[in-house]
């Protein structure tokens, strides 16, 4: 007979409590094998894909798209044994009566031995007590879906002796909608109307307290667009009752009056987490910045005639890749720059090594993914991870493990055309640098005024582990390393980590 199985939302990164359904990849009824992706969610690090630890039949999808959901909550339930005897087949899966409460509990419980075949998924694993969960904001009821405040459906209420779990009530089979493939919509209970509208749709009406069931899309096959959603609220439509801005779900109807000419948008997701690291950062370790202008045009002349060399063919080499080599040789010499201040240990931890962060300003907000060993790179290996790596956040498919364990960041503050700036560090880490703009000014060479290019670095620094000396020798460091071939060599004091830069007078 049928096994039902729920999957549960998983800690996809350290720490995590909870994270946003983005879209569903799969429908009631639909066959799943294992390790198959359902799911795009979004934590406060990253968009993960998360795949199912068993192959069967999706018989329920508890979590619409746009909705919140707590770690370990139930999303989805599969029918493991959909062909068993007495079972349904795949085509009737998506109308199949889900487990009482008590049998879910059961099968979660007998599952609990499979902890060994689920450990290589991706996204699955966390322990049920990893994480303290934070209370839910009174006063949310049930959403459209019949879910509750943790995402959760409530199950409906079955006769003991009636009616057995795998059967289904003829009159509900015939009055359920079915929801069109890649809707991305939740089948909504027995003779209720699903709205056709994509996910990011759903989560604009849900934050504008629209009720997309009330609306006819104006897309092709009557699918619901931004702006059919958007014009509802210009024409001062009255929602039923408002979202994420403020009003509880399923409340009192709440008039859009559009003389306010504001917009709000929920806290969550990366904007959250980031706010969250800054404000640590910068009410724990005392910030130092200080800026060193540079003149770069020997830089950009030797980038000129290396992008044309064999070694550098089909690699975008950019003055960040520069900045990147040049911090790493720095980092050597100035090794208080890539250590932590451990004050739960009372110790300073100093880093072997160089997990060099980049700043990167995507459609989800700021991310910083690391590029592993890096002071073991090339200049040329360098640019390639640098590539990669900022292709891979600009699509939003930075894992959350690919953004963890730092030891410096660079902020390229000038490819929007900016000087300088003072950034905050990111948590784990000592010391961030901002590059600025390159632009082209008068500068004294050799007791004579030219044009040349000119650059501006910012190093802000935590100041418990890194005195004014140390930053500015390792600011100082950067600078010069960046002009000619080879990096400085050994004989030179600045390529020689055993060696004293000279203390300035």
């Amino acid at each position: 007979m049928p096994e039902y199985k729920q999957f549960p939302l998983a800690d996809t990164a350290e720490g995590l409590t909870e994270a946003d359904i983005l879209d569903w990849k799969v429908k009631p009824g639909d066959e799943v094998t294992v390790n198959q992706i359902v799911v795009e969610v979004e934590t406060a690090k990253a968009a993960v894909e998360l795949p199912i630890p068993w192959a069967g039949v999706i018989t329920e999808l508890h979590v619409e798209p746009g909705q919140t959901v707590e770690v370990g909550t139930p999303i989805l339930t599969v029918d493991v044994d959909p062909h068993g005897a007495g079972g349904g087949s795949a085509a009737n899966g998506s109308a199949v009566a889900a487990a009482s409460p008590e049998a879910a509990s059961s099968d979660a419980a007998a599952d609990s031995g499979d902890a060994d075949e689920m450990k290589p998924l991706v996204g699955y694993g966390s322990k049920a007590a990893s994480t303290k969960r934070r209370p839910r904001k009174a006063g949310v009821a049930a959403g459209a879906n019949g879910s509750g405040a943790n995402g959760a459906v409530a199950a409906e209420p079955v006769a003991p002796q009636s009616v057995a779990p795998q059967s289904v009530a003829p009159e509900s089979a015939a009055a359920a909608p079915v929801a069109e493939p890649g809707s991305g919509a939740v089948a909504a209970a027995a003779g209720g109307y699903v709205p056709l509208a994509k996910p990011p749709v759903r989560k604009l009406a849900k934050d504008l307290g629209v009720d997309l069931r009330t609306l006819a899309g104006s897309g092709d096959g009557g699918v619901i667009t931004r702006e059919d959603v958007q014009r509802v609220v210009d024409q001062g439509g009255a929602p039923t009752g408002v979202g994420s801005n403020g009003v509880v779900p399923g409340g009192s109807v709440a008039p859009v009056d559009p003389s306010t000419r504001e917009r709000r948008v929920p806290i969550k997701g990366v904007r959250k987490a980031t706010a969250q690291a800054m404000v640590d950062s910068a009410f724990t370790a005392p910030h130092v910045t200080e800026f060193l202008t540079v003149d770069v045009t020997p830089m950009m002349d030797l980038r000129a005639k290396l992008r044309s060399s064999r070694e550098f063919a089909g690699v975008k080499l950019t003055p960040l890749a520069f900045a990147a080599k040049a911090v790493c040789l720095a980092a050597k010499r100035t090794p208080e720059i890539n250590s932590l201040w451990d004050g739960d240990t009372g110790e300073i931890v100093f880093k072997d090594y160089v997990h060099l962060g980049i700043a990167a300003a995507t459609p989800r907000g700021l991310v910083v993914p690391k590029i592993r060993d890096a002071d073991a790179m090339s200049l040329a290996e360098l640019a390639g991870a640098i590539e990669e790596l900022t292709a891979t956040a600009r699509d939003g498919k930075t894992t959350p493990a690919d953004m963890l364990n730092g030891t410096f960041t660079i902020t390229n503050v000038g490819v929007f055309g900016v000087d300088t700036g003072t950034p905050i560090i990111n948590p784990g880490e000592s010391a961030i640098l901002a590059v600025g703009a390159i632009r082209d000014m008068p500068w004294v060479v050799d007791g004579e005024l030219a044009v040349r290019k000119v650059m501006q670095l910012s190093l802000s620094f935590d100041h418990r582990v890194i005195d004014g000396q140390q930053g500015s020798e390792f600011l100082a460091d950067v600078a010069p390393s960046w002009p000619t071939p080879p990096w400085p060599s050994p004989s030179s004091p600045r390529g020689n980590p055993t060696k004293k830069l000279p203390r300035a007078p």
